[in-house]
């Protein structure tokens, strides 16, 4: 269902985000804004600022930032759709459906109602594992074995299911709901020659680790063997609330760890999981008895922008690992960090911290191997590279590796790496590549005669399309790609501000915010005026609608308040629109925001330096964080080029 931007704009307008927040977190008023303890990471003092005035929130701590339907996203573990009919609930507000037939709308609401009872039949059957642990001696003494406290084990919602074949029989009465079935907790065997069939637990003389959502809802079930019978581990089957190639174990307890620890940490099992908090490292989840799925990275990327996938150093662990790296590289942007322990063959994560120590570990998961390297590493495997042939075979293996990075500098240093194993120069591996890689679609002329892309969006010619770059969006009825209209000879108005020059490169070109950095985010938002609101809405269209090109945000951008920046900076010195260039024009563009970027990122440092030295005599941290900031400074402006 596509909700229209106009109505989420009213249920914006319309909701108070301090009293949203306010229901999660302590606020108190400071000024003109309200402050609270950040919910996304451990603080002792208030770092979580929420305004009435702009209805966002920013956490200067975490750079945790957004309006009221981002913080039902990111706290609550809500979707966008499900945040929206949410917060449209509380307000009254009735969520538009016009797009979908009564039987879809119907067909909908039964699903959703169908997760929720099994979703109440899992809670339930939780509830009822947690109370017989504490009945059994066995199941205790083997979680006692494996370090695990009870203050963890309640943290977890650990249980034990009895050995009995029809223990759920004494919570569920009607044992025979096809509900108990449907969830997986019960397996009905098929009939036998007197037409009936058996009904059993599915889970029998096992720990119990309930397996949660991001919303902290149950969805399945992990048992593990107190021996070591077979199966050692038993997941829950596919559900209509549950399947593994999508959700992981500890994420729901992970999320606000990632923030303090910088990184998610993926792990191949629940005891992993569980042990790493014990030991001091809450940051970890595990995959579900299946191999790392594109869905795993691309849901632990709404949480954090690094990622290391931990796993045995033997063959099988390799294999793992080679899985994650395919389901990786989708996501591997340039803002982003994928690395890849490999622990040594005698220990799994719990073992090595127990010998080593956590300190010890921290080390082993810092020197972990980037994607970069152990991307070339499988591309070489089992290729001899002193030979003509088995430089080929690399190339051949490099190939669809190569093609799954986006866009960006990682994707153009890693052809220069891999051209120079294989003796080719980057610019004849590129070309030996280039199918691989997409042709560019053939040049056209100009469509003065069809007006401006309002025009064309306000006929109705406009369509969307699934490529996410700007140039391969536009798309025509007639099916033949279209340039847009060129900027009027004589060049273009440049605007004033550097927050100017960042709102018609990215309007220009939206796929580059989704590239962007948290902390670039929040800087953004937070700008004053119609610039911070202006960055705010198109975050919130970017998750509404994905990349969109500027005649579409030129439609949603109709009265607001902001439309006239939008306008003004968009607009060339005859009235003419500024769109992205074609081809070398656009690696152009996103090189000047790279750069317009780095200098509003070194002002924001070096307001924050000056921060932290009005505090030097009341705050011991204070000179600590200036020179950190110094630091972060120096670097920054190696990159830095003069302003054109």
């Amino acid at each position: 269902m596509t909700i229209p931007a106009s109505f989420i704009q009213e249920l914006i307008a319309r909701a108070d985000v301090v009293e949203i927040v306010g229901r999660y977190v302590q606020l108190r008023k400071a000024g003109a804004n309200f402050m609270g303890l950040c919910p996304f990471h451990g603080e002792k003092s208030p770092s979580f600022s929420v305004s009435p005035t702009k209805q966002f929130y920013h956490c200067f701590g975490c750079g945790a930032h957004g309006n009221a339907i981002g913080f039902l996203m990111e706290h609550a573990g809500m979707g966008f759709v499900e945040a929206v009919h949410d917060l449209a609930g509380q307000y009254g507000m009735q969520v538009p459906e016009d797009d979908a037939s009564p039987e879809e709308r119907a067909r909908a609401a039964g699903q959703r109602q169908k997760q929720a009872t099994l979703n109440e039949v899992l809670t339930k059957a939780g509830d009822a594992y947690r109370k017989h642990l504490r009945q059994s001696k066995g199941a205790i003494a083997y979680l006692k074995g494996r370090g695990v406290s009870g203050e963890i084990a309640r943290h977890f919602g650990i249980g034990y299911a009895p050995a009995g074949w029809r223990t759920l029989a004494s919570v569920f009465p009607d044992y025979d709901d096809p509900l108990l079935t449907e969830s997986g907790l019960v397996i009905a065997a098929e009939a036998d020659d007197s037409g009936e069939g058996k009904r059993y637990d599915r889970f029998r003389d096992r720990v119990m680790f309930p397996i949660r959502n991001v919303k902290g809802e149950c969805i399945g079930f992990g048992g593990r063997v107190l021996g070591d019978e077979k199966p050692k581990y038993l997941n829950s089957p596919e559900t209509p609330v549950f399947s593994k190639g999508r959700e992981l174990y500890g994420l729901f307890e992970a999320r606000a760890a990632f923030r303090e620890r910088g990184y998610a940490l993926v792990t191949e099992g629940y005891m992993d999981v569980v042990a790493l908090a014990q030991l001091g490292f809450p940051n970890a989840v595990a995959t579900l008895g299946t191999a790392c799925t594109p869905e795993h990275v691309q849901k632990l990327f709404r949480f954090t922008d690094a990622v290391v996938f931990s796993f045995d150093g033997d063959a099988a662990g390799r294999r793992a690992a080679r899985k994650a790296l395919d389901g990786a590289l989708p996501y591997a942007t340039d803002v982003r960090s994928i690395k890849f322990l490999f622990l040594p063959t005698e220990h799994d994560p719990d073992s090595f911290i127990r010998e080593f120590g956590a300190d010890a570990f921290a080390r082993f998961v810092n020197e972990a191997t980037p994607l970069s390297r152990f991307m070339i590493e499988a591309a070489r495997e089992g290729c001899d590279l002193g030979t003509a042939e088995g430089r080929a075979h690399m190339a051949s293996n490099a190939r669809p590796l190569w093609t799954a990075l986006p866009e960006g500098a990682l994707k153009r240093q890693l052809l220069g790496e891999i051209a120079a194993l294989v003796q080719l120069s980057g610019q004849e591996l590129g070309e030996l590549w280039a199918p691989a890689a997409g042709k560019a679609p053939p040049p056209v002329s100009a469509a003065a005669s069809d007006g401006d892309w309002s025009a064309w969006a306000d006929r109705g010619e406009w369509v969307e399309e699934a490529p996410r770059s700007f140039q391969d969006r536009r798309r025509f009825k007639s099916g033949r790609p279209q340039s847009p209209p060129r900027p009027p000879p004589g060049g273009r108005k440049l605007p004033t501000s550097r927050s100017d020059v960042a709102v018609r490169l990215i309007l220009s070109n939206m796929a580059e915010w989704e590239g962007l950095s948290h902390e670039l985010h929040a800087m953004l938002c937070d700008l004053p005026g119609d610039h911070g609101q202006l960055f705010a809405w198109l975050d919130s269209q970017l998750h509404e609608h994905g990349v969109q090109p500027w005649a579409a945000l030129r439609e949603g951008l109709r009265e607001q308040s902001f439309e006239a920046l939008a306008l003004r900076v968009m607009t060339g010195p005859e009235g003419g629109p500024l769109v992205s260039a074609e081809g070398e024009g656009a690696t152009d563009a996103v090189g000047e925001l790279r750069n317009v970027l780095d200098y509003m990122l070194d002002d924001l440092l070096k307001a924050q330096q000056s921060e932290a030295i009005s505090a030097v005599g009341s705050d011991p941290l204070a000179l600590e964080r200036y020179k950190a900031l110094e630091i972060r400074r120096l670097e920054l402006r190696k990159r830095l080029k003069p302003a054109t």
